[in-house]
């Protein structure tokens, strides 16, 4: 009868791991209906959109594309970034330009990376969740842990299930059985995921309910 004692931790595993995610989704729900009500008529920006799309790491990857684009900014294969107009045009393009430092050229993964943590950047997102467009980063954050702990508990009872299978000796109970019983918290966290892959739009890290409608309407004009 081991096979029980590792029944057990799979169980637990597998309870805990949907629980907290649970936990978090309810969270970030009960802040979506205690939030601001956001404006139907609201155009994005491109800024917004970056941002409500991919987080802080989008808004830096378009801003300097875009400079890019403008010719403002040279982005070379070798991974470097050379300042072309040092004029910003608007806060973002003075950050990167900012990043980018006094010499005018920089590898591009630093300049992506101080840019996305910018003052700028944190201004932007505390603009739209003030606007109920956003989520608060610590809601996201939960559920993104949760989904990804989810994950480590299914591979944590199939490797439990596993060892309990290959077990040597008799185990007091049919091996097929044994499988149906580890079967049944596997489901459980499979089961989790589904439903967090379903209800949980690639875009809820960070835009809110109210912002994905948005984005919504903004891939339904392109």
């Amino acid at each position: 009868m081991f096979w029980v004692l590792l029944l057990l931790p799979a169980w637990a595993v597998a309870g805990v791991a949907c629980t907290r995610l649970c936990l978090a989704a309810v969270r970030a729900a009960a802040w979506d209906t205690g939030a601001a009500p956001a404006d139907r008529d609201h155009d994005l920006t491109l800024y917004e959109a970056a941002f409500l799309s991919g987080g802080p790491a989008r808004v830096a990857e378009v801003t300097l594309v875009s400079m890019a684009r403008q010719r403002r900014l040279l982005l070379a294969h070798t991974g470097w970034a050379t300042v072309v107009d040092p004029r910003g045009r608007d806060e973002m393009e003075r950050s990167a330009i900012g990043a980018i430092g006094p010499e005018g050229q920089s590898r591009i993964a630093p300049v992506r990376a101080a840019l996305a943590t910018a003052d700028s950047v944190r201004g932007l997102a505390d603009r739209l969740v003030s606007a109920g467009l956003a989520v608060p980063e610590g809601s996201a954050a939960d559920i993104s842990s949760g989904v990804r702990q989810v994950r480590a508990a299914a591979l944590a009872v199939l490797a439990l299930g596993a060892t309990a299978l290959l077990l040597p000796g008799p185990t007091g109970m049919p091996r097929g059985l044994i499988s149906l019983w580890f079967a049944l918290p596997l489901a459980l966290t499979l089961s989790c995921l589904a439903i967090a892959r379903v209800e949980i739009h690639p875009h809820a890290r960070w835009a809110s309910p109210a912002g994905q409608r948005l984005l919504g309407t903004l891939a339904r004009r392109a």
